[in-house]
């Protein structure tokens, strides 16, 4: 038998998802199986597994210690090159800077993430011990596409990734882009559609009009500087559907320049040549804490900003972008 007491690292969470996270190896359902037979206890009591976790509280797992060690593994964090940069780090959070052409999570075992950065960083700091904190991980709370730039927060106790989550799906963080489109813009806009990922791929639509299992989507435009043919263009956006900004520019007539997907071919081929630009140019340079959840009040209209990557300048200089 094994007993645990629950500290702050693990509270706040349900029981459910802290004991797949702390019996890494054990299938979910025997984890239910062992809270119907009594295998697992809840403050003395038979748990459901939906009971949120309090400092304090008692688990016991009645599993032979043999038994036990074949349920879990320990979390090796393996040495990695670091290449995002630091923009704010406290207790609670780490916001950082992603370059172009890193995935923020794995897509493959083995391929290479800002989360596998971002815990080995956070190893080395010691912000974070895998070994006493069995039962949480820390987590990117935005995700943001292979070759786009710029700001994800990470929450480095539960309270933090759980009020991010939250602040983050009801609009309380806002988010704001900055990409070079085709074409001119002259005013602000507000677009409003209907986004629809393509089956069997990973590409979506974006309508005008409802389709069956299509979402609504809000993206907002502020031109900043143009040449007459491009322009550079602030996005605000609202909602954060899969290559929303990317699709939703695309669909009116301003696809961003060398986007692969969305984007013109001519154009594309005219910027890999000259610059060569060969993913979409769209970086996440700004984020706006609106109206903040504890623990993290004190960051209430806080701005966090990230530099451009230097293509945008390069870019900017050469097409007379002013």
């Amino acid at each position: 038998m094994r007993q645990i007491e629950i500290t702050a690292l693990e509270a706040n969470q349900r029981l459910d998802k802290f004991l797949l996270k702390y019996l890494n190896q054990c299938p979910k359902s025997l984890i239910y199986k062992g809270m119907r037979t009594n295998k697992i206890k809840y403050n003395g009591k038979k748990p459901k597994g939906n009971e949120i976790l309090c400092v304090g509280d008692e688990i016991k797992l009645f599993f032979r210690e043999e038994q036990l060690s074949t349920l879990e593994s320990e979390k090796n964090i393996k040495k990695v090159d670091i290449h995002f940069e630091t923009v704010f780090e406290d207790e609670n959070l780490l916001i950082v800077n992603k370059p172009m052409g890193l995935l923020t999570q794995k897509d493959t075992p083995d391929s290479h993430s800002l989360a596998d950065e971002v815990l080995y960083y956070l190893q080395e700091n010691g912000s974070y011990n895998p070994k006493v904190s069995k039962g949480f991980t820390p987590a990117p709370c935005n995700r943001l596409d292979r070759n786009t730039a710029g700001i994800v927060l990470i929450g480095k106790n539960i309270p933090t990734l759980q009020s991010l989550s939250s602040m983050l799906q009801t609009k309380e963080i806002s988010k704001y882009y900055m990409c070079i489109v085709l074409g001119r813009v002259t005013a602000p806009m507000i677009l409003k559609g209907y986004h629809k990922r393509a089956e069997g791929k990973n590409e979506v639509t974006i309508t005008n009009e409802y389709v069956p299992g299509a979402k609504p989507v809000e993206t907002r435009l502020l031109p900043l500087k143009t040449n007459g043919r491009y322009t550079l263009v602030e996005v605000q956006l609202v909602t954060g559907k899969t290559h929303q900004i990317r699709a939703h520019l695309s669909q009116i007539g301003h696809p961003i320049i060398g986007d692969p997907k969305y984007g013109d071919a001519l154009e594309n081929q005219y910027f890999e040549q000259k610059y060569g630009l060969k993913y979409q140019i769209l970086c996440a340079y700004k984020v706006k804490f609106e109206l903040c959840k504890a623990p993290l009040e004190y960051l209430q209209d806080r701005v966090f900003t990230v530099p451009a990557p230097k293509i945008y300048s390069e870019i900017c200089a050469g097409e007379h972008i002013l």
